[in-house]
């Protein structure tokens, strides 16, 4: 009889070891929304270093005030922002499911 729940034990034991740390079902990590999400974000970063580029100067002896345009200022820095924080947000976000 102690034989028995001997084995029971181990058998239990090791089916715990196996499944220890692994969800039964393979979820994705992200889903079709997250990567769609990252796309934006990598797009309004792209397009804020674009506009946060160009302004100099032909000649290097003269002055150009282009770099102190508002577009360069405000709105460059403020795309990059925004596409830094929709790539958190698309990183952290994890749709509810319904319980079962």
């Amino acid at each position: 009889m102690a034989k028995v729940i001997q084995v029971e034990n181990k058998a239990k034991v090791q089916s715990n070891q196996t499944t220890k740390g692994k969800s039964s079902s393979k979820k994705p990590l992200f889903r079709k929304t997250n990567y769609i999400l990252m796309v934006i974000g990598v797009v309004l970063l792209g397009l804020g270093y674009i506009l946060l580029s160009g302004g100099g100067s032909k000649d290097p002896d003269v002055f150009s005030d282009a770099i102190f345009d508002t577009r360069r200022l405000v709105v460059s820095p403020i795309l990059i922002v925004l596409g830094l924080v929709i790539e958190i947000y698309a990183i952290m976000w994890h749709p509810k499911t319904p319980k079962e």
